[in-house]
C-alpha cells in the first residue's frame, strides 16, 4: 500500500463506559474504560467496526468544516456515541494537524 495523502485531521476513540458495571465481558470485543485509539482516516487496529461505521459520519463531518455541536457534541470536532450494540460509550475528539 502506498499513502500518498497526507491527512489534515487526527481523531482519538476514547472508550468512557463499557454496560453497567464496566466490564469487559460486556463487550464483544473487551473493551475497557480507559482503552483509547487513535486514526485518521482509517478504522484504528482493534477497534469495533460496528462502533466505526457509526463513528465516521462525523469523522468526515468536521474534516469538512462541520461543527458537532449542531448534532449534540460537547465541542466542535467533539461528540460522544453509543456503539450499535449498545453497551459502550465512546468519545470521539479531531484535532487539526497543522505541520
Amino acid at each position: 500500500m502506498k499513502k500518498w495523502y497526507l491527512e489534515d485531521w487526527r481523531f482519538t476513540i476514547d472508550v468512557l463506559q463499557v454496560g453497567k458495571e464496566n466490564k469487559a465481558e460486556e463487550c464483544r470485543l473487551g473493551f475497557e474504560p480507559g482503552d483509547t485509539f487513535t486514526c485518521k482516516f482509517e478504522t484504528p487496529a482493534g477497534f469495533c467496526p460496528t462502533a466505526f461505521i457509526k463513528i465516521f459520519p462525523s469523522m468526515e463531518a468536521v474534516r469538512c468544516g462541520g461543527d458537532l455541536r449542531i448534532l449534540g457534541g460537547t465541542g466542535a470536532a467533539e461528540m460522544t456515541f453509543l456503539c450499535p450494540d449498545g453497551p459502550v460509550k465512546l468519545r470521539l475528539t479531531g484535532a487539526q494537524i497543522l505541520d
